[in-house]
């Protein structure tokens, strides 16, 4: 419920602060003194784009604050919680905007985007203006009035839910079917690299390690020449540096008692003859295990040929990157040869889930169609009471493809003179006929689902009298339990109010401001009668007034 509306600084209002009450709230005042304005800062708060021409003071900038009561709204506050939103039963909504274009919006002082707003406010306010009929007429709309009046809630949400699944699989079914053809395309082409791959007997680091041997095959003479060099030189020419060594330890050994140092010497020359005599020893086996052999060195050069060619068609340098490929390749073909399998089994998931939503799709028509004769008589009755006894609804249901919404489309068709020729609402209804309907659409619906606060501006335009009468008492049973808000020039409307604001402008200083105020018991009558009769209503039209107040 919209319990206080904040203007600061917008078209002709410097400063403006209004209560309302539950119920039926009437808005009334002469043409111009501002009640669309009202309705134009509202719909600020309820996501609505800015226009910064409407800055009242081009130095400041322009506040307009709806303060909520939210006691009991439990997908509110659900929505409120999974935006991580301050929860409380007061909301308050706040937008700022400055001559710059430049707007920011807040939800209990926290900014929000603008798509949060309105998410939020749409649970909040129905605001119906007087050419806010347009989305009668369209077939969204028109299914969400059967589907309430049907009680489809659960329904729908069972049958939502498997149209999303059916969709999800649907693309991953497409997505496989892609994926397949362009494999089964390229099969014989990748068979071919991977069996060249294959062929290659690739190991980790192969080429590497081939090229290591290769390298030391070519050079094995040089090397056992090297090594048979240090065999020799330290073990057996005719004077081996580990006999000169020995006799080195042999002189020193003779005047070790002579001097401390000599000792140390004859040590360390021990040491030295010990590590050349290992060093000969494995110099000589190193050279035992190494040979000249023609064979290997062909057969390591014609693997190193064709792995170079490998790594140049392929454009890699190392062993693992062929390797890598080739295991891409093998994934390939064998995705080729499980794809039909999961094609196969995909295809039945699909084909299941369609039947499923059909399924549902039928349980959801069949509740539409049970509905279709109760509200076309329930609207056509209501109709009759508004003034508009020759018009008549019809709802034609007829099956479609599967969709978000089911496997029906609603087509709501207009007859306005009992002349048995029904059309889209859209095509043949008035503007006036549109909002006479949408009044009673809603006034059905509202008995079903929990609508928020329902806003009207003039939505009464075109009739007087006794519809006008009745369009006031089918507003004053829609507010029985809810908020309604009504901007009328009707009195017959006006005398339902449970509040009535009247809104009017006053001089300050140079400017004229627009100003509001609650009218009580006599106030009303008053306001009322002038709207009867002119600015000087005569006794008849006050009584006339009172009459009206009073009466339930």
């Amino acid at each position: 419920m919209l319990k206080e509306l904040h203007i600061r600084n917008y078209a002709i209002i410097d400063s403006l602060d209004t209560s309302f009450s539950k119920g039926l709230t009437i808005i009334t005042g002469e043409t111009g003194a501002g009640k669309s304005i009202l309705m134009g800062a509202l719909s600020l708060i309820l996501g609505e784009r800015v226009d910064s021409t409407m800055v009242l003071d081009k130095e400041k900038k322009c506040v307009v604050e709806g303060v909520f009561d939210i006691a009991g709204k439990n997908k509110l506050w659900q929505w409120l919680e999974a935006t991580e939103l301050d929860a409380d039963n007061e909301l308050v909504i706040r937008r700022e905007f400055g001559s710059n274009g430049k707007s920011r919006a807040f939800i209990n002082d926290t900014p929000v985007s603008l798509q949060q707003l309105q998410e939020l406010t749409s649970q909040l306010v129905d605001l119906h203006r007087q050419f806010d009929t347009q989305y009668l007429g369209s077939s969204g709309f028109q299914l969400n009035v059967v589907d309430a009046m049907a009680g489809n809630e659960k329904r729908r949400e069972a049958y939502s839910k498997l149209y999303i699944e059916w969709q999800q699989q649907k693309q991953l079914l497409q997505q496989l079917q892609d994926e397949q053809a362009r494999n089964k395309k390229e099969l014989d082409y990748n068979q071919f690299l991977f069996d060249e791959l294959e062929a290659a007997q690739l190991q980790e680091n192969s080429l590497e390690t081939a090229d290591e041997e290769l390298q030391l095959l070519n050079n094995a003479e040089g090397i056992k020449q090297a090594l048979a060099f240090i065999d020799h030189t330290v073990r057996q020419q005719d004077e081996p540096i580990l006999q000169l060594l020995k006799q080195m330890q042999q002189q020193l050994q003779a005047y070790a008692a002579k001097h401390t140092g000599m000792e140390e010497l004859r040590s360390r020359l021990q040491s030295v003859q010990v590590e050349l005599n290992d060093i000969a020893a494995e110099a000589d086996q190193l050279s035992g295990k190494i040979g000249y052999d023609p064979e290997r060195i062909n057969r390591l050069q014609d693997q190193l040929n064709a792995g170079y060619k490998l790594l140049k068609k392929h454009a890699v340098k190392t062993t693992a990157e062929l390797i890598a490929i080739r295991q891409n390749l093998s994934d390939k073909l064998l995705a080729v040869q499980q794809g039909d399998d999961q094609l196969q089994s995909l295809q039945t998931s699909v084909t299941r889930l369609r039947e499923l939503l059909e399924k549902a799709g039928a349980t959801l028509s069949t509740a539409r169609q049970s509905q279709t004769a109760p509200v076309e008589k329930a609207v056509n009755k209501l109709l009759t009471r508004i003034g508009m006894p020759n018009a008549r609804l019809k709802i034609d249901i007829h099956p479609t493809a599967p969709g978000p919404d089911g496997i029906d489309q609603v087509d709501f068709l207009f007859d306005a003179n009992k002349s048995g020729q029904f059309a889209p609402l859209r095509k043949v209804a008035s503007g006036g006929e549109l909002s006479r309907l949408m009044l009673s659409i809603k006034s059905l619906v509202a008995g079903r689902i929990d609508l928020p606060t329902l806003i009207f501006d003039e939505i009464d335009t075109g009739i007087s009298g006794e519809a006008s009468l009745q369009v006031g008492q089918i507003m004053k049973e829609l507010a029985q339990n809810r908020q309604v808000i009504c901007i009328t020039h009707q009195p017959q409307i006006a005398g339902k109010a449970d509040l009535h604001l009247f809104v009017y402008k006053e001089p300050n200083g140079k400017q004229v401001q627009t100003r509001i105020r609650s009218l009580e018991k006599e106030a009303r009558i008053r306001a009322i009668a002038e709207m009867l009769a002119g600015a000087s209503p005569s006794a008849a039209a006050l009584e006339n007034a009172r009459e009206m107040v009073q009466s339930p």
